[in-house]
């Protein structure tokens, strides 16, 4: 299978509001530009090495089950970051993957971007059946 590879902006979302309400330039958001993120449909959620997370300085909020190609394993999930790819975005939390493991974005943030993989040329593109724009499927 083709690897597909997105270059995104994650960004501290309570910096973020911080920022909004004057509290924090908005130089200081916290954030993380990743050229070779790994566009995982087999995934769920947006998952981080541990090196992003500190880098992007968001909270543990929990620890829950999940499976991989490992088993069944505890994960560490952290408190929700902006994924910014081109003009799209999505808030989405955060799973905890080692450092060895690049950015993954699964699933849930796709479909929230309302993104699709375009396998024969390896790239992200906006949704053929909304005609690329960007719509929300509430139901």
């Amino acid at each position: 299978m083709r690897r597909v590879l997105a270059a995104v902006r994650i960004e501290n979302i309570r910096d973020l509001y911080a920022a909004e309400e004057g509290r924090l330039k908005e130089a200081d958001v916290r954030h993380v530009e990743v050229t070779d993120a790994l566009v995982d449909t087999g995934a769920t959620t947006l998952a981080l090495p541990i090196r992003v997370i500190t880098q992007l300085g968001i909270r543990k909020v929990a620890e829950k089950q999940a499976t991989s190609s490992q088993g069944v394993a505890p994960v560490n999930i952290y408190e929700a970051v902006r994924l910014r790819w081109m003009d799209r975005f999505c808030t989405v939390d955060v799973v905890e993957v080692p450092d060895e493991v690049p950015v993954l974005i699964g699933q849930i943030p796709l479909e929230m971007m309302d993104l699709v993989v375009d396998l024969q040329g390896r790239r992200l593109m906006g949704n053929p059946a909304h005609g690329g724009e960007q719509i929300l499927e509430l139901y």
